[in-house]
């Protein structure tokens, strides 16, 4: 059992911390401040090859696998969890819908810019009034002679407001099936849509340089050429995407970690107190020690996540773990990074505050907590 990442994802995680170094980490705090999304940042990832990670190369993409990703996150995320967010909704749910159900022309007119970067992705799915509850959208298409309308309103989207936008992928209910149940539809809405209207950025207790909005459908009508996949399938297929940025953010959170703990350590070994660093306290040696043990089992819960996906072996269970215990460590190593950070951690100026801001959303965001615990209760009882 070989526990190295390969040399190539090694030098890629490599390759991404040295871009992160010089191209986000000096400008995060600033953008953070005033709630810019650094749109040149993401053109240079795209020339990386960064923004099509998980999609075919015949498409634009890279098709590195989930365990390339999951590195790539790691050093994206230490440095700013805005930029890996965006990053995150992008590359997972925003685009694998087309790379999983769409047309060939779709996947040539949609996928492809996304792939390469020259544009960014958005998914549009939590709405005002369901959240956790996938099924409970109000959002709906209404099918016409040659397309679709849409009605509805979608909260708490990414990306979607940015200069870099092509579209967003929405779910819509499109009717009522024989047995009483509702039916689903995936949509491709581009910017410029008649009827599809964009909110002011919401103001974020965290990630305040992602772009995230309240996006609006009045009437908003599409031809039948922008429904993705199988009428009906909708909520399917978004589910089965949805392991995929289950993983992605458990990476997130596993960064955000990661961060937190460096820079405890660093603090630690150079603040005094009483004549001595505060890591000469078994007070503090202790708790980053229980810090440093719970970031290394969140990793292989991520890795073992990402591995099980890049074998073609059923990973939903392992993704939930992954993203249940990783995004809840990072809030305990974040608080606890900030306690021994005292007073220098809780002003704004301090990194630390940032991404303790930044932490409470990977409890919630890919879902909740609570939803990671039930998808995992219902996965042993099938056993």
């Amino acid at each position: 059992m070989d526990f190295d990442l390969p040399e190539e994802t090694a030098a890629l995680q490599q390759m991404c911390r040295e871009f992160a170094a010089k191209e986000i980490t000096p400008h995060a705090a600033d953008w953070s401040e005033r709630s810019y999304f650094p749109s040149e940042v993401f053109r240079k990832l795209g020339e990386l090859g960064l923004m099509g990670m998980l999609v075919d190369e015949a498409y634009g993409g890279a098709n590195a696998g989930f365990v390339s990703y999951v590195a790539a996150m790691e050093a994206l995320g230490e440095a700013d969890q805005s930029i890996a967010s965006a990053w995150n909704a992008h590359s997972t749910i925003a685009t694998l819908p087309l790379a999983a159900f769409g047309t060939e022309e779709q996947k040539r007119r949609w996928l492809t810019p996304l792939a390469t970067g020259e544009n960014i992705g958005a998914f549009g799915l939590t709405e005002p009034t369901a959240g956790s509850d996938a099924a409970g959208i109000r959002t709906r298409a209404r099918r016409t002679e040659d397309g679709w309308v849409l009605n509805g309103t979608k909260m708490f989207i990414s990306n979607a407001g940015t200069e870099m936008s092509l579209g967003v992928t929405v779910l819509a209910v499109t009717g009522t099936g024989a047995n009483g149940k509702k039916r689903y539809g995936t949509f491709f809405v581009p910017d410029g849509t008649p009827g599809y209207e964009k909110g002011r950025p919401l103001r974020k207790l965290g990630w305040h340089a992602l772009d995230t909005r309240e996006l609006v459908f009045t009437d908003c009508w599409i031809p039948d050429d922008h429904l993705i996949g199988e009428e009906g399938n909708g909520l399917r297929q978004f589910l089965e995407v949805l392991d995929a940025g289950r993983i992605s953010v458990a990476a997130l959170a596993l960064s955000l970690a990661q961060a937190a703990l460096d820079l405890a350590i660093r603090h630690a070994g150079e603040r005094e107190q009483f004549g001595r660093p505060l890591s000469a306290f078994q007070a503090v040696g202790h708790k980053l020690a229980d810090m440093a043990t719970e970031v290394q089992a969140a990793r292989w819960l991520v890795y073992r996540a990402a591995w099980l996906g890049d074998q073609g072996r059923p990973f939903g269970q392992a993704a939930a773990m992954a993203k249940l215990y990783a995004s809840e460590v990072a809030n305990r190593v974040a608080s606890a990074s900030l306690q021994i950070h005292g007073g220098y951690g809780y002003i704004r100026e301090s990194t630390i505050s940032r991404f303790y801001a930044d932490a409470k959303i990977l409890e919630i965001g890919e879902g909740t907590s609570e939803v990671q615990r039930n998808v995992i209760a219902r996965s042993l009882s099938a056993r």
